[in-house]
C-alpha cells in the first residue's frame, strides 16, 4: 500500500486539477483509491501507509528566523531557526515539484470562534492528505485573501546540501510570509501539528490560551479539559458516554468559553478495543482516514493489535462520526483541570490533587514518557519532560503559556489534577477503568468527601479512598515489593524535575519552584 510516495499522474488530460479544491470526503477517497494511495477496509475507512516515517519528524522542524520571530519565539532545541532565504528557495521547489502534479487543496478555518478563527489553504500531493484536513479541520465557502498557506509533498526528498536541511524531510513555518513547507514525509500528523503551532502563535496576543488538550462537558455544562501529550489517554478519556465531547487534541481558553480548533480527531489506535472505546472504535468508517494500521488482506478487517508498520497507529476522522459530541465545539470555562502524565518509573499516584503553584510547576514540567512510535527513533516508553504538555508546538516562551493558564485557572476557580496513566512497580500499565473511575470523581465533586494525604516527596495531595477503586491502587508503594527501591526510584524522578526546571526554566519565581519535588 501506497508505494508511490511521489506519485505523478499519469493522465492528465482527463483531469481538471482547477477544481480539486474543496472535494467531498467521497470524492476524495475515491480519487485516492485511484491513484493507488491505499485501500478500502471492510468498516469504509481508507487505509494507507505513510512510508519510511510513521511518526513526527522533530529533528527537521524548523521556523524563519526574522524580525517577527527574533524576539517572539523561545529558540533553543525545539524551535530551531532557518534563514529566510534558505526556506524561500525550499519552497519554490517544493511549490514547482507540485505544480507538476495533480493536487488537492482545503480551504478552511480552524478555531470553532468566530473572532479567534485562522484561515488556512493547505495544498497537498496525496487525496488522502486532503481528505485527512477536509475531516479534521472546518470548511469555508470563503477564506480571506491572506490566509496561512501550507504545501504538503511527501513525495519530495530534499537534499540536506542543497536545501539546507537536516535530512530528506523539512518541516518549516514562516510565521511572517505566512507560509509552511512540510517536504519528505507522509505522515499526516505533521500537518495537524504545523497548524497547531501557527495558532500557538497567534493566539496569546488576542487573550486566548492554545492547549493541547481534549475537553468533554457534563448535561449541567461543567467542563473539563485534559492537557497530556500522545499516547497518555486524552482522546479515549474525553471520549466518554456520559459527557459531550466538544474536542479531542487542540482548543483555545478565552475568557468566557472554551472553543475547539478542529473539526476532527486523530487517535491513536494500537490495541483499540470495541469495549473499551466503542466511541474512537465505530467512528473508523467510510470518510475516516486510518493510518499505517494492518489490515487483512482478504477480510479487510483492520488489525489493531498487529505494530508491524509502528506502535503509532492512528485514525482520523470527523467529530460528527461520534455520537456524544457538542455540535457548536464550545463550552463554559472548565471547573476541572487534568494534566494527564504516563510515569514509566512506576512512582506516581494514579491521581493527586495539586494547588495553584504546583499546577504551574507541573504544567511547566509536562513529566511524561514518549509513548512508542509517536516520533521517529522511539520504540520503547522513554521519560520526558515537554514544556506544557506540548512543548514541540510551543513558538513562544513557556511563561507566556503557563501565565495565561494561571491567570485562568485563578479566574474560573478550577480545581487541578495530576492523573498518571502509566505504569506502576510491576510494569503493568494504569487499567483504564480505574483512571475513568477516578477522574470520574473528581469531576463529580466526589473527592469533596474525601480525606487526603500529603505525599512525602512530590509534595501534592493524594486521595486515601475514590469510589470504583480498590484503596491499595491509590498509594503506588504497594505496587513494588520493596519500599526502599520505590522510594530508590521515586526521589531519581525527583531530581530528574529539579535538574530540568532549573535547565529550562532558570527565571521562574522561587514560590513555583517550592512547589515541586523535595528531596
Amino acid at each position: 500500500m501506497n508505494a508511490q510516495l511521489g506519485y505523478h499522474a499519469t493522465n492528465k488530460a482527463v483531469i481538471n486539477m482547477e477544481t480539486n479544491v474543496n472535494l467531498s470526503p467521497a470524492a476524495l477517497t475515491e480519487r485516492a483509491l485511484e491513484r493507488g494511495e491505499g485501500h478500502l477496509a471492510a468498516t469504509g475507512a481508507l487505509v494507507i501507509e505513510t512510508g519510511a516515517r510513521t511518526g513526527r519528524s522533530a529533528g527537521d522542524k524548523r521556523i524563519v528566523r526574522n524580525a517577527s520571530t527574533e524576539e517572539a519565539v523561545s529558540w533553543g532545541d525545539v524551535n530551531m531557526p532557518v534563514a529566510p532565504e534558505v526556506f524561500d528557495k525550499l519552497f519554490g521547489r517544493v511549490r514547482a515539484y507540485l505544480d507538476a502534479c495533480e493536487t488537492f487543496t482545503f480551504e478552511g478555518f480552524a478555531g470553532v470562534r468566530p473572532e479567534h478563527a485562522k484561515d488556512f489553504r493547505i495544498r497537498c500531493e496525496w487525496a488522502s492528505h486532503a481528505l485527512f484536513m477536509t475531516q479534521l479541520l472546518h470548511a469555508s465557502n470563503g477564506i480571506e485573501e491572506d490566509p496561512f498557506e501550507i504545501i504538503v509533498a511527501p513525495g519530495f526528498a530534499c537534499d540536506p546540501e542543497r536545501d539546507g536541511t537536516a535530512s530528506n524531510a523539512a518541516i518549516m513555518i514562516d510565521y511572517e510570509a505566512r507560509r509552511a513547507l512540510i517536504a519528505g514525509t507522509g505522515y499526516s500528523g505533521e500537518i495537524k501539528k504545523s497548524v497547531f503551532s501557527i495558532m500557538n502563535f497567534l493566539l496569546p496576543s488576542q487573550g486566548v490560551l492554545p492547549m493541547h488538550c481534549s475537553a468533554n462537558m457534563a448535561p449541567d455544562r461543567s467542563t473539563a479539559i485534559f492537557f497530556g501529550l500522545s499516547g497518555t489517554g486524552k482522546t479515549t478519556l474525553s471520549a466518554d458516554p456520559s459527557r459531550l465531547l466538544i474536542g479531542d487534541d487542540e482548543h483555545g481558553w478565552a475568557d468566557d468559553e472554551v472553543f475547539n480548533f478542529e473539526a476532527g480527531c486523530y487517535a491513536k489506535c494500537i490495541d483499540l478495543d470495541p469495549e473499551r472505546e466503542p466511541d474512537i472504535f465505530h467512528a473508523i468508517r467510510f470518510g475516516a482516514l486510518a493510518e499505517n494500521v494492518v489490515m487483512d488482506p482478504d477480510t479487510r478487517v483492520l488489525c489493531f493489535t498487529d505494530p508491524t508498520i509502528t506502535e503509532n497507529t492512528r485514525a482520523g476522522y470527523p467529530l460528527t462520526h461520534i455520537k456524544n459530541i457538542e455540535p457548536s465545539g464550545r463550552g463554559p470555562v472548565p471547573k476541572t483541570v487534568i494534566f494527564l502524565t504516563a510515569d514509566a518509573f512506576g512512582v506516581l499516584p494514579p491521581i493527586a490533587r495539586l494547588d495553584r503553584d504546583q499546577a504551574m510547576y507541573y504544567f511547566l514540567s509536562g513529566y511524561t514518557s514518549k509513548v512508542a512510535g509517536t516520533e521517529v527513533g522511539v520504540t520503547t516508553p522513554e521519560p520526558t519532560f515537554s514544556t506544557c504538555f506540548g512543548e514541540p508546538f510551543l513558538p513562544l516562551a513557556p511563561q507566556v503559556y503557563a501565565r495565561m493558564l494561571k491567570e485562568k485557572v485563578t479566574k474560573a476557580d478550577a480545581q487541578v489534577f495530576l492523573v498518571n496513566t502509566g505504569w506502576n512497580g510491576r510494569g503493568e500499565r494504569m487499567p483504564l477503568a480505574r483512571t475513568r473511575a477516578m477522574i470520574n470523581a473528581a469531576l463529580s465533586g466526589a473527592f469533596k468527601q474525601v480525606s487526603f494525604r500529603k505525599d512525602a516527596i512530590f509534595g501534592f495531595e493524594v486521595p486515601e479512598s475514590c469510589p470504583g477503586c480498590p484503596e491499595e491502587l491509590l498509594d503506588p508503594t504497594s505496587s513494588w515489593k520493596d519500599a526502599a527501591a520505590y522510594r530508590k526510584q521515586a526521589e531519581h524522578l525527583a531530581r530528574l524535575f529539579h535538574e530540568n526546571f532549573s535547565e529550562k526554566h532558570p527565571s521562574v519565581s522561587q514560590e513555583i519552584r517550592d512547589a515541586g519535588p523535595r528531596l
